[in-house]
């Protein structure tokens, strides 16, 4: 069941990324009505929402039979992008691996590309080291690169991969760079929502097997499934996957990330058989293997 205070719009695009994408890329609006009502929103909020995600060209609208919604072209490789930080950037950096540095300059007259940068930037994962000098584990720079070509914002900036030589406690420096404490709460508020629901399902083991769920566990795998995943996205984002030597002790991301780990085995398959039920769609045949 979705929390609240969680945007409508924000529930649509885990919608999307998650199942719709897998089923074709588009779903009718009624369909779509239908499953949002079983996160307890109401037709009118999820219209509004598309008509914004619409107007952002999020959003395509297209008619099969019935009026309905595909992901714009444009947003595949923001899911491809989202999809590999979500569930697979799950892992500490190694701190041998060295750094990717940002450095920018953007004129005053050009505002708004500065707050876009620096906004894209730390939702890459990158820290503020200093003015107009930003940084996060290598292994992000190739992701950095791509997603500031796409948004145009490539001639302001320049990239290096580095090391670090000295003078302060790299360990110290970090927890000036980055927020710990806010990355923390975060992901104690991830753990203290889905902890019980977890603990719960195991001793329900049948949810996570697609054969044995019957259709009334199916809607509650996707009404657990759609917030959790929906809350958990942001977290990669604001976590930069700092090398284990220099975070706190006891992070409680690892905690987190096994808790996601399991709820997303047990939940999402019976979550896309759910919305494969209720559409009608499915997802494309894989290739026969060769004799």
């Amino acid at each position: 069941m979705a929390d609240g205070t969680t945007r409508p719009s924000s529930l649509i695009h885990t919608v999307y990324g998650e199942f719709v994408r897998r089923l074709g890329g588009w779903i009718s609006i009624a369909d779509l009505i239908a499953l949002m009502a079983e996160l307890d929103v109401d037709a009118p909020a999820v219209r509004s929402a598309i008509s914004r995600l619409k107007k952002s060209g999020t959003l395509l609208q297209e008619r099969h039979g019935a009026t309905g919604y595909r992901l714009s072209p444009a947003m595949g490789p923001v899911f491809d992008e989202g999809d590999h930080r979500i569930f697979h950037s799950l892992e500490p950096a190694e701190l041998a691996d060295g750094w990717v540095v940002a450095v920018f300059s953007v004129p005053e007259s050009e505002r708004a590309s500065r707050h876009q940068l620096r906004s894209r930037l730390s939702w890459l994962g990158f820290g503020n080291a200093a003015p107009g000098v930003w940084l996060a584990p290598a292994r992000v720079l190739p992701t950095a690169r791509r997603l500031l070509e796409r948004l145009g914002l490539s001639p302001y900036v320049h990239l290096f991969r580095s090391e670090y030589e000295g003078f302060a406690e790299l360990r110290e420096a970090v927890g000036t760079w980055w927020d710990f404490p806010a990355i923390e709460a975060q992901y104690a508020e991830f753990t203290e929502t889905w902890h019980p629901v977890a603990a719960e399902l195991r001793r329900h083991p049948a949810v996570g097997t697609v054969e044995e769920v019957a259709p009334v566990e199916a809607v509650e795998a996707f009404r657990t499934y759609v917030p959790m995943l929906t809350q958990w996205r942001r977290l990669p984002y604001l976590d930069p996957g700092l090398p284990a030597p220099l975070l706190p002790a006891d992070w409680n991301a690892v905690a987190a990330r096994a808790l996601f780990t399991e709820l997303h085995a047990l939940l999402a398959e019976p979550s896309l058989c759910h919305v494969e039920k209720v559409t009608g769609l499915s997802r494309p045949a894989r290739p026969e293997e060769p004799p």
